[in-house]
């Protein structure tokens, strides 16, 4: 049989035709690009040929239905973009626990690390600091957060769901849930190499300075240090802190308030982008003043709506799935377009360029972090870009014509539909 071009299927598609299933696999069509044709449209005269009759865990491969049978457009391969946190191993003390996903773990991600935190009420993540920016995102309950800048000037916040804070890399800091049940929360660090388990704790470098120095160093008796823990306290449970005016009070002292917050609360900002489709918010550097290495955006896209066919110029992208259900489909050189599935707790990584959009599969709202190392979000919109480009130059590329293309949406949709 000969093979069909894009424009006779379109022709017979829209005619009411019918194309036999032997036709369709054999050409490549519109939905359909390759030669020989991807996916299951391959096995309509032998259905067995995608059964999986060997080892499997369906209750494992029931979420990747993207991976399990790609869509008929998904074509080579990419490296894995998908990891979690509901299989990193849970560090769990009395007080809280942590779990993290690193460069070790999830190769593709280069420039961002993320941790899974959980601090009861009272629970305390000890005093320590870091040689990267640490970035955070509450997403349950309050956690009390202490800093000081390089003049000696003290930070003491509360910091609710939907709210942020950035620590400088370099600069010292606790963590204390306060809510009623605590707090849960998801950090990530400006280096995909950042371990959380591997920090500079306050009470390892007491424990490991001689006991004259101490006294030297704090002009104290060295007795007075005798009961400093001989090992790291990591996370513990503490006593609720007293109001937050008044530990304020106590930690600044003479030297006063810092120039710029470390918190920010991303929810209560107003969307920068609301459609019929969802809506997003945006903190980076330029309402997040201190917050110079790391940029992020909170996205929720209602039932059937979608994030744009869009590309990050500035940054790859690590993206958090807050609660909802997900498709990501990354398109790169080759082709290579890869489609996976995403659910709540799940961790995504686009690299910079890559076009990609993710759909909502769910039946609730789909609600991400887009997380980037740069000091300001930036995005370029494959709608914007072909109704911001003189309208003979796109009909001759796409063989599309210049009434559909004025209808396209005018500008950057962001969140579809609009």
């Amino acid at each position: 049989m000969d093979k069909l071009s894009r424009r006779d299927v379109l022709v017979a598609t829209a005619a009411g035709g019918l194309i036999t299933a032997a036709a369709t696999a054999q050409a490549a069509t519109f939905g359909n690009p390759d030669e020989p044709p991807q996916g299951a449209i391959n096995t309509l005269d032998n259905p067995s040929s995608t059964t999986i009759i060997g080892p499997n865990n369906p209750a494992l491969s029931g979420q990747f239905p993207g991976a399990v049978s790609p869509p008929a457009t998904d074509v080579g391969s990419l490296p894995m973009f998908w990891a979690s946190f509901n299989n990193a191993p849970r560090r769990i003390q009395n007080g809280g626990w942590a779990r993290q996903v690193t460069q070790e773990d999830f190769q593709i991600s280069e420039s961002i690390s993320g941790v899974n935190m959980r601090l009861t009420r009272g629970g305390i993540r000890e005093m320590h600091w870091h040689v990267f920016a640490e970035w955070a995102f509450v997403t349950k309950g309050v956690c009390r957060i202490t800093t000081i800048d390089q003049e000696g000037r003290a930070n003491v916040e509360d910091v609710r769901e939907g709210g942020l804070w950035y620590f400088p890399p370099g600069l010292p800091h606790s963590l204390q849930g306060v809510g009623e049940d605590g707090c849960e929360f998801v950090i990530c660090f400006d280096n995909g190499k950042a371990s959380e388990f591997d920090t500079l704790l306050l009470t390892e470098w007491m424990a490991h300075t001689q006991p004259d120095v101490l006294a030297l160093n704090f002009g104290v008796p060295a007795e007075a240090f005798s009961k400093v823990p001989l090992t790291d306290l990591y996370i513990f449970q503490g006593k609720m802190p007293g109001p937050i005016e008044t530990d304020r009070q106590e930690a600044q002292g003479n030297a006063g308030v810092p120039k710029l917050r470390s918190s920010f609360s991303l929810i209560d900002t107003a969307p920068v982008k609301k459609t019929r489709g969802g809506e997003v918010r945006i903190a980076d550097s330029s309402n997040f003043e201190i917050s110079k290495t790391i940029a992020a955006a909170l996205v929720r896209i209602h039932p059937k709506g979608m994030r744009e066919m869009h590309w990050h110029p500035n940054a790859d992208e690590w993206l958090y799935i807050i609660e909802g259900e997900g498709e990501l489909t990354v398109f790169e050189t080759g082709p290579n377009a890869v489609t996976q599935n995403f659910n709540a707790g799940d961790i995504g990584y686009v690299k910079r360029s890559q076009g990609h959009y993710l759909r909502n599969t769910g039946l609730t709202d789909l609600v991400y972090l887009e997380v980037f190392r740069a000091a300001h979000f930036a995005d370029v919109s494959l709608c914007e870009w072909l109704t911001r480009t003189p309208r003979a130059m796109v009909t001759q590329t796409l063989k599309v014509d210049a009434e559909t293309i004025g209808r396209f949406p005018d500008g950057k949709p962001v969140i579809l539909p609009v």
